[in-house]
């Protein structure tokens, strides 16, 4: 599924991922390839994701900048203080405050 992590002032990540772990107002869950649609509130605390197949693009806090990355199941996690997720034909949009760490 296509996902774009986006907050107010930056893109954080967009490009393919096979999950992602959210931690939703009424607790965590996760969302998989084909989910339902979806529109949930966040508070704070981790998201996970582990990227799919092909290109995708990510905020690198090292270069102060996107970068450009390709490798399938790699593993990624930042902290949210709050935020929204809508869910809708294989595509997610993420939209979040105080994004943190992404490793």
């Amino acid at each position: 599924m296509k996902i774009s992590v986006l907050t107010p002032d930056r893109t954080i990540f967009t490009g393919n991922v096979s999950k992602v772990g959210l931690p939703g107002a009424d607790g965590s869950f996760q969302l998989l390839d084909n989910h339902a649609p979806l529109v949930s509130s966040l508070t704070a605390g981790r998201v996970t994701m582990v990227t799919g197949s092909g290109e995708y693009n990510y905020y690198d806090e090292d270069k102060s900048g996107m970068s450009k990355d390709s490798t399938p199941n790699r593993h990624l996690t930042f902290s949210i203080d709050r935020g929204f997720v809508e869910v809708l034909n294989n595509e997610v949009n993420l939209l979040v405050q105080g994004a943190r760490n992404m490793r």
